[in-house]
C-alpha cells in the first residue's frame, strides 16, 4: 500500500497574509509540514495544494511536488 501526504496551503489569508511562507524559527511555516512528511517512513509521496505560485516555490524547495496550482475558486 502506498501512502501520500497531501498539504493543503492557501494563498490568501485573512489573519496574516502569506503566513505559509512567513519564517519562523528561521524557515518558512510550510516547511515544517513539509519536512515532517517527508521524515515518516511510511510517507511515499508529500504532495502541497496550492494556489500560490510562491507557496509552490518554497514547496519544491523543501522537497514537496506540487504537480498544479489550484484555481483560486476552490481555495
Amino acid at each position: 500500500m502506498k501512502v501520500y501526504s497531501l498539504i493543503q496551503a492557501r494563498g490568501g489569508s485573512k489573519g496574516i497574509p502569506k503566513k505559509n511562507i512567513k519564517l519562523l524559527g528561521g524557515y518558512p511555516l510550510i516547511a515544517y509540514s513539509i519536512v515532517a512528511s517527508r521524515l515518516c517512513k511510511g510517507i511515499q509521496r508529500t504532495i502541497v495544494s496550492t494556489d500560490s505560485p510562491e507557496i509552490a516555490e518554497v514547496a519544491r524547495h523543501y522537497g514537496a511536488e506540487v504537480p498544479f496550482l489550484r484555481p483560486a475558486e476552490f481555495a
